[in-house]
């Protein structure tokens, strides 16, 4: 008996269409900042790519577990995760700035990196999203009350 190809979640087809575009950003953006800033250029930049990974993958990962669940319930959990996700970066950050050196993990280019990342993460994010071929019910038509005229 012919199996039918199993057809791929959305999650995995924007994961797929994200991770592109941020490795391409990311591997210039190592380059760049360790030709410019040298070993701690790298650091940040490379820091800065882990970080933006795993805060999209995670969003991911809840939208995945999500979407056989209610609207509220669907709703909660984005909620409970992105205010996880700022709270966790949050920590990351102050422990970043009072527990390294200067000279170990260049500021300016974790900055930088982390925003260029983001913007291809979204991009490619929503590149993908736009080729997915998603049904949604359509309203139906309204009744006229105005009944049609002859000619």
């Amino acid at each position: 008996m012919p199996t039918v190809p199993e057809e791929k979640s959305n999650e995995s087809q924007l994961l797929r269409g994200a991770v592109r575009p941020t490795l391409i950003v990311g591997a210039i953006a190592i380059v760049l900042f360790s030709i410019l800033k040298g070993l701690s250029g790298f650091y940040g930049a490379l820091l800065a790519q882990f970080i933006v990974a795993i805060y999209f993958v995670i969003h991911i990962l809840v939208s995945h577990l999500t979407r056989n669940l209610d609207p509220i319930s669907t709703m909660a959990m984005a909620l409970l995760s992105y205010f996880a996700k700022l709270f966790f970066l949050g920590l990351f950050l102050w422990a970043l700035a009072n527990f390294t050196d200067r000279q170990t993990i260049d500021r300016l280019s974790f900055g930088v990196a982390a925003c260029a990342l983001t913007v291809a993460w979204l991009g490619g994010e929503i590149a993908s999203y736009l080729k997915l071929k998603t049904h949604l019910p359509l309203p139906t038509p309204a009744k006229s009350s105005v009944p049609p005229t002859e000619v």
